[in-house]
């Protein structure tokens, strides 16, 4: 069995954590103002998603940008409790959502740290 490359888990875990906000290809495209098609490619493995998407990506999604590596998609822990459902956002609605988002998960890493300082 070939094992998957970087960019094919990458997009593989885009294309997840997308359609686990309901999003389509389209909204992601406007989102990150490129092509629906360009997302085909970066949820195909076809090509590399540039390191400034993911981060605007994993401020979206609620995750960090390592988390797109993850090979073992079961294993990520994306907090559904964020996962807006989005069946008719602009991109405007987007941006904010990712803003809103990147706090939490700030806020959710400091925790973390306080806890593991006791």
């Amino acid at each position: 069995m070939a094992t998957a490359t970087s960019k094919h888990i990458v997009g593989q875990n885009l294309k997840r954590l997308r359609e686990k906000m309901s999003l389509s290809q389209e909204a992601v495209g406007s989102f990150l103002g490129i092509s629906r098609e360009l997302i085909s490619n970066y949820e195909t493995g076809q090509r590399n998603i540039p390191s400034a998407h993911l981060t605007v990506l994993a401020n979206l999604f609620c995750v960090h940008e390592y988390d797109f590596f993850e090979e073992d998609a079961a294993d990520q822990k994306v907090n559904i409790a964020f996962a807006f459902k989005a069946d008719e956002l602009k991109s405007e609605d987007l941006d904010s959502i990712a803003s809103f988002k990147r706090v939490v998960r700030n806020y959710m890493d400091m925790k973390k740290i306080a806890a593991n300082a006791q």
